[in-house]
């Protein structure tokens, strides 16, 4: 390990918030979000010693270790998000105690409900632009399309979510 690399608990606590947000932009249910988020850290403390600031930011190399971790998750769960409205207001990420009170506030809590409304490519779309902060280049690199392209799958996203809001406005949240 270098004389220069900060120590691990400091990584932990400087990032936690965003890649556990991330995760839970992508699964948007609470317990598997922080099952991920936790073997996230896992992995990145165990190749820690291997880490390269060269190759990568350190929030780069987590998310994208959250990012492979989820997208696995998401790839062999045998449990599918219903797409049903009324199956969706049941969904247990609305149920379980909220511990980091995120649904306290009733904008976070129709985010969550818009979220777990899209299909898995429309969460990634928004996590990526919205959640990690990547450039449209960065998204169009990843995904190997156009950046117009990617401009208008997230878009289309987007208007999937006000079509969801079923007419309602910001301050129907309030």
């Amino acid at each position: 390990m270098g004389d220069n690399r900060i120590p691990f608990e400091q990584v932990y606590s400087e990032n936690f918030s965003y890649v556990y947000n991330y995760i839970y932009m992508r699964v948007v249910h609470k317990e598997t979000a922080e099952d991920l988020c936790s073997q996230t850290f896992l992995n990145a403390l165990s190749h820690y010693d291997s880490y390269d600031a060269r190759k990568a930011g350190l929030r780069t190399w987590l998310c994208t270790i959250a990012r492979n971790l989820t997208i696995n998750h998401l790839s062999s769960s045998a449990v599918r998000l219903s797409s049903s409205l009324e199956e969706k207001e049941d969904h247990p990420a609305f149920a379980v105690e909220d511990e980091y009170e995120v649904f306290r506030d009733p904008v976070n809590k129709e985010a969550a409900r818009l979220l777990s409304l899209l299909n898995d490519e429309e969460r990634e779309l928004l996590s990526l632009r919205y959640g990690l902060e990547l450039s449209v280049s960065e998204i169009a690199l990843e995904y190997d399309i156009t950046e117009n392209a990617v401009r208008k799958r997230i878009k289309r996203a987007l208007s999937h979510c006000l079509a969801f809001t079923e007419g309602r406005n910001l301050s129907d949240f309030l």
